[in-house]
C-alpha cells in the first residue's frame, strides 16, 4: 500500500512544472506518508485487545460462620495458689496531673481468692483450617489516671483497637512488638482528645505497651488468630463460646508466669470445664 501512495505522489509531482503545483505535490506526498503510518499502526493492534494493566480483585475470603446452635463452650478459672507478691504503690509525682490522680499500684500479680486476673486464654490448635471473620467492634485501651486500662487486652487479627487518652496530660502509646516488628507503633496523644486506631494483622501474645512520658505505665496487647479467646476477670474466670465440637489445644499466657497448654474436648451444647493453676515459675495446668 505504501508504494501505491508514493507512486500517486510521484505522478502528481511530475504532472506540472509550476512551483505551486510542485509544492502541492510535495504536500500530498507528506500526507500520504502520514496516512500510511496510521494505517500500519492500526493494523498491528489486534481487535478487541485490552491494554489496561489494572489489577483484578482476588477472590473473597470464605469465612466460617459460628453456629451457636451446635457449638460448645470452654469455661474455667485460672488460679495462683501461692501467696501473690505484694502490689507496689507507684510514685507519679513527676507529672502534676498524675500526682493528683488516684493511687496507682503495680498490676503484674492481680490475685483475688486465689483467682489470677489478666491471663490471656485462647484456642491455638484444633480448628482444622477454619477461617473466621474478625469483629468490627473495636477494643479500647485507655489512658486514665496515668495508667493504662485495662492492663491486658485481646483482639482478633484484623479487629480494630482504639487507643484513647482521657487524662489532662500528654501521653504516648509505644507498642513494642517482639515477634512481628511491623506491628510496633509509637504515637503521642494530646491531653483529653488523643485517639488512634490500629488493626494488628499477625498473631502475637503479650505485646508490651509503654508510655515514653510516664515510665511506670504499661499494658499488654494480645492478638488472637481466631475469635475464640478471653482475658480472665478479677476472679480469674474466663469463658469461650461458639466452638465447634472437637479437640483443641488451649493456651493460657501470663505476663510474668509464661504460658501453659492443655488438650480439651468440646461437645455440642455443653460446657467443658478447665481448671488451670500457675504455681510460679514454670507452673502447671490441670483440667
Amino acid at each position: 500500500m505504501i508504494w501505491t501512495w508514493l507512486r500517486i505522489a510521484s505522478t502528481a509531482g511530475s504532472s506540472t512544472r509550476s512551483n505551486a503545483n510542485s509544492r502541492s505535490a510535495v504536500g500530498f506526498a507528506a500526507l500520504a506518508l502520514v496516512m500510511t503510518a496510521a494505517l500500519f499502526s492500526a493494523g498491528c493492534r489486534k481487535a478487541g485487545t485490552n491494554t489496561s494493566t489494572e489489577a483484578k480483585p482476588g477472590p473473597a475470603t470464605a469465612y466460617t460462620p459460628i453456629d451457636y446452635a451446635t457449638s460448645g463452650t470452654i469455661a474455667g478459672t485460672i488460679r495462683f495458689p501461692k501467696s501473690a507478691p505484694a502490689r507496689i504503690q507507684i510514685d507519679m509525682a513527676q507529672d502534676p496531673v498524675c500526682g493528683i490522680a488516684a493511687d496507682n499500684f503495680s498490676e503484674q500479680y492481680m490475685v483475688k481468692n486465689g483467682g489470677l486476673q489478666n491471663v490471656f486464654v485462647y484456642v491455638k490448635e484444633g480448628l482444622n483450617g477454619k477461617v473466621y471473620a474478625p469483629s468490627t467492634s473495636p477494643v479500647t485501651l485507655d489512658q486514665k489516671g496515668c495508667r493504662y486500662t485495662p492492663h491486658v487486652i485481646a483482639a482478633m487479627v484484623g479487629q480494630p483497637v482504639d487507643f484513647t487518652n482521657s487524662d489532662a496530660t500528654m501521653h504516648n502509646v509505644h507498642v513494642m512488638a517482639e515477634m512481628n516488628s511491623s506491628q510496633s507503633m509509637d504515637v503521642s496523644q494530646p491531653p483529653r482528645g488523643g485517639e488512634t486506631q490500629r488493626a494488628f494483622q499477625k498473631p502475637e501474645t503479650m505485646m508490651p505497651v509503654r508510655c515514653n512520658n510516664h515510665p511506670w505505665m504499661q499494658a499488654f496487647i494480645n492478638v488472637a488468630p481466631n475469635p475464640f479467646f478471653a482475658v480472665t476477670d478479677e476472679n480469674g474466670h474466663f469463658e469461650i463460646k461458639g466452638l465447634p465440637p472437637g479437640t483443641y489445644t488451649l493456651v493460657a499466657v501470663h505476663e510474668e508466669l509464661g504460658q501453659q497448654t492443655a488438650q480439651l474436648t468440646v461437645t455440642s451444647q455443653a460446657t467443658t470445664t478447665a481448671q488451670m493453676s500457675f504455681t510460679g515459675g514454670a507452673g502447671n495446668m490441670a483440667q
